[in-house]
């Protein structure tokens, strides 16, 4: 048993955030066991870490991330997204066939990630299977939450990042085979998008997943051009999405659409059908100038809504600050485009940051008794000359702090 003292918050609910001030948290075997405003006598005599002021929270969720793009980060953001690609994030992907240069970045990025809370991510590695292995290799030694995937694209791209069908569909079964029985870091099947990818790609993906029990990553109706594009190149599947369903991938395990920006009706009843992610990358989409998702609108509909750092597409991994971008993002959605928009509240973007994304990977995201105790110790944020509530503090956190202000970071109930 280990006790902590400090101000908790957490999510509930999307529309709860409970602040307990001046309270201790229990922690049995990595796991939450409860939280009191008073000490109870059962636990007199065990000894107290006390963070005084300081506020604990989950840690935080990332469910789409590009490994590889982490030394690009704050470059190029003066490109559009065709540009960005086959200028930069195309030529830097092929030195993945390097795997002493994808060591190197790989243990940069996963501290990074720690370092700004970030303790469960779905991350999109290359088309390189070894470099690929190194990195779910690392995820896994950390204790990291985490869907690893080696990425699959057979056409529409630069030759030398186009594999074979044959070689993509055999590599990226043995990297299951490898990785399935993984405790924390699973790996999981990663078409890049519908575009890049034939049909018999597809399809040999479908029938792995089928066989494997494995979920699916990918880039979903992320601008105009992707959603028209897939529906030119599969037109009897009727929706971007619904080339994944018709393929077999849809229905395995965990299915996550990053941006879903640009869905017609048919993307978001199947992304609900399957329990699926639409994730909002909100730096991203300043830079990369995709479009605006419809967060309040697709939430209250019942869509899973999760958000990502999407690097490089932003410049840094801090899921609080996408928290903060999706409440303003949300702002101008409904500012520019009234009819069937609306603002969301910080308290539901810090539910989709936390305990909602979260459930992706199990019990964890919240700070309620039975879930897995990772979590984060945030101070140093409010004025000695204006008092803040813990809710208020962490609200500011998310706009302006910086990893400096996580003065502590747990995993399974181990400090990190």
């Amino acid at each position: 048993m280990k006790l902590y003292h400090g101000n908790i918050v957490y999510s509930k609910t999307r529309e709860e955030l409970v602040e307990c001030q001046n309270s201790y948290i229990a922690v049995q075997d990595g796991v939450v066991e409860g939280i009191y405003p008073v000490l109870p006598e059962k636990f007199a005599g065990l000894p107290v870490t006390d963070y005084g002021e300081g506020i604990l929270i989950p840690a935080f969720s990332d469910l789409h991330v590009h490994a590889p793009q982490y030394p690009q980060r704050g470059t190029a953001m003066d490109a559009l997204l065709y540009d960005w690609l086959h200028g930069y994030t195309f030529p830097l992907e092929s030195k993945y066939k390097d795997l002493a240069f994808a060591q190197k970045v790989y243990d940069a990025f996963v501290e990074d990630m720690i370092a700004h809370g970030t303790m469960h991510a779905v991350v999109f590695g290359t088309i390189h299977p070894e470099a690929t292995g190194y990195l779910i290799e690392r995820m896994e030694k950390a204790g990291l939450h985490a869907f690893v995937g080696k990425v699959n694209m057979d056409m529409d791209s630069p030759e030398y990042l186009c594999e074979t069908v044959e070689t993509s569909l055999k590599e990226t079964e043995q990297f299951l085979e490898k990785y399935m029985e993984n405790k924390t870091a699973k790996p999981i099947l990663t078409p890049r998008f519908a575009p890049t990818c034939s049909w018999k790609l597809l399809k040999g993906l479908g029938e792995i997943g089928k066989k494997y029990q494995v979920g699916v990553q990918t880039h979903l109706v992320e601008s105009r051009w992707e959603a028209e594009h897939s529906v030119h190149l599969y037109p009897e599947c009727g929706s971007d999405t619904g080339i994944y369903e018709h393929a077999g991938l849809l229905g395995n395990g965990p299915v996550i659409g990053a941006h879903f920006i640009f869905p017609r009706e048919d993307d978001i009843r199947l992304l609900k059908k399957y329990g699926g992610y639409a994730v909002q990358c909100p730096d991203s989409t300043l830079n990369i100038i995709a479009g605006i998702m419809q967060t309040g609108a697709l939430s209250d509909r019942g869509v899973n809504i999760g958000l990502g750092s999407d690097i490089a597409g932003a410049a840094n991994l801090g899921i609080y600050s996408q928290i903060a971008r999706s409440v303003q993002l949300s702002k101008l959605k409904e500012f520019y485009e009234p009819e069937g928009n609306r603002t969301i509240t910080f308290a539901q973007a810090f539910w989709m940051g936390t305990k909602h994304a979260g459930a992706l990977f199990g019990n964890v995201g919240s700070l309620e008794p039975g879930y897995q105790f990772d979590a984060l110790v945030i101070d140093g944020i409010t004025d000695p000359f204006h008092a803040l509530t813990p809710s208020q503090s962490i609200e500011r956190f998310c706009y302006l702090g910086e990893t400096g202000h996580i003065k502590a970071r747990y995993l399974a109930g181990e400090a990190v």
